[in-house]
């Protein structure tokens, strides 16, 4: 229906613009503590995430704190502070010069700086082309083939109408 960046984000005056895959990693497992380790000010790092009934937890679990691991997953440092939703999330960060979270594009504002992954930005062309590492398709999921009312919905979010909402609210339109 819909695409989505998960995009990590700092306070507005922290000067660190890039990330790669293992430093966000280590940061949201603990093995990184301090931003003086990944470029930033000699300062403590506050890790902030999401709840685990969130989807976007889920997504950063898998595509950060877990990637490369094998069978014994890794696990966000007991150190962070959780979220329950977007808007706690970004008030969260914009009020700690010290943290980063993450959330989808659609709620990244100028009160939080987004940082680039592996050198990328998330943006809708970096979503489309599937150049930005943390993007992910969002799916609309039914018990059996859609019929009645239910077909119609998701005929409504595929139509120019329906990608139109999609863009508005802040995702990534698939048309």
């Amino acid at each position: 229906m819909a695409l989505d960046c998960i995009v990590p984000m700092v306070h507005p005056t922290n000067f660190v613009e890039n990330l790669t895959f293992e430093q966000l990693k280590k940061i949201y497992t603990g093995a990184i503590t301090n931003w003086k380790d990944v470029g930033g000010p000699d300062a403590p790092i506050a890790v902030i995430g999401r709840d685990s009934s969130s989807g976007t937890y889920g997504t950063w679990q898998e595509m950060v704190v877990e990637k490369g691991d094998g069978e014994q997953k890794s696990r966000v440092t007991p150190r962070a502070q959780v979220t329950a939703s977007s808007g706690a999330m970004l008030t969260t960060v914009a009020g700690n010069k010290f943290a980063i979270g993450y959330d989808g594009i659609g709620y990244v504002d100028n009160t939080v700086r987004a940082v680039k992954v592996e050198g990328i930005g998330a943006s809708v062309v970096s979503a489309k082309d599937g150049t930005y590492p943390l993007s992910r398709k969002l799916y609309m999921y039914t018990d059996g083939s859609p019929a009645g009312n239910v077909k119609s919905f998701i005929d409504y979010l595929l139509s120019a109408d329906g990608q139109k909402i999609v863009s508005d609210t802040g995702f990534v339109s698939i048309k």
